[in-house]
């Protein structure tokens, strides 16, 4: 059953990507548009290069347009193992996760982007050459693990709701969220400056905290059917 919902899974994907090569010029046109001339910035530099840059952008446009598709084939395989109520639950946090994710997307593009490519573009007074593979890699990069990001607080509220996290028990461990925070913000960050860091950095504490207070909900509400039952 879950080499089935894979392979659905799998094959919307790469419809959704194949798709996405008809719309790749207004695509690289959008992601380039933090840059002052566009797309007239890049340089391509290797014969390969505009090539992957292209698949990389349509992998990440299918990813994209496949997300609630992908989230409906896991409640799928999920679903008749579950009972009623969480199965309609799990139907109910389709459109929010994907709400979610898309925010994220949307987040990284107009709010972190802007103001970092301009500190790494400016830094110390360098003229710096981009190319497609360099700064497409980097912005799909961000773009996808901040929308990945943003999921964190339906994540932890689920859990909260099954009763594999406790709320209290998250909330008094934010010393060390805040240490793994900065770990996976340094991985995200393909650069080292503390400007980057702190962009990506910033949104993730805050989630943090959101689900802490997510997770009291959850808990809450899971304590209240158990004694109701």
């Amino acid at each position: 059953a879950l080499r089935k919902h894979l392979l659905r899974a799998v094959l919307f994907l790469m419809a959704m990507t194949a798709l996405s090569f008809a719309y790749i010029p207004q695509l690289l046109d959008f992601l380039a548009q933090p840059l002052d001339a566009g797309l007239q910035s890049l340089v391509a530099i290797e014969p390969t290069e505009p090539i992957s840059t292209v698949m990389r952008v349509a992998l990440l446009s299918g990813f994209a347009l496949s997300f609630p598709y992908i989230a409906l084939e896991i409640w799928l395989f999920i679903g008749p193992g579950v009972s009623r109520r969480a199965r309609f639950f799990g139907l109910l946090t389709i459109p929010i996760a994907t709400l979610l994710f898309l925010a994220g997307m949307a987040f990284a593009y107009y709010i972190m982007l802007p103001p970092g490519l301009d500190f790494l573009l400016h830094v110390a007074g360098f003229q710096t050459q981009l190319t497609p593979s360099s700064y497409i890699r980097f912005v799909t990069g961000v773009i996808f693990w901040i929308g990945l990001v943003f999921e964190y607080p339906l994540v932890i509220y689920i859990l909260a709701s099954l009763g594999f996290v406790q709320a209290r028990a998250l909330g008094r461990q934010w010393r060390l969220a805040i240490v793994v925070i900065a770990v996976l913000a340094a991985m995200i960050t393909p650069t080292v400056d503390p400007v980057n860091m702190s962009l990506i950095m910033g949104p993730m504490i805050v989630l943090f905290f959101l689900s802490v207070g997510l997770a009291f909900i959850a808990q809450r509400g899971r304590e209240r059917r158990l004694a109701e039952a």
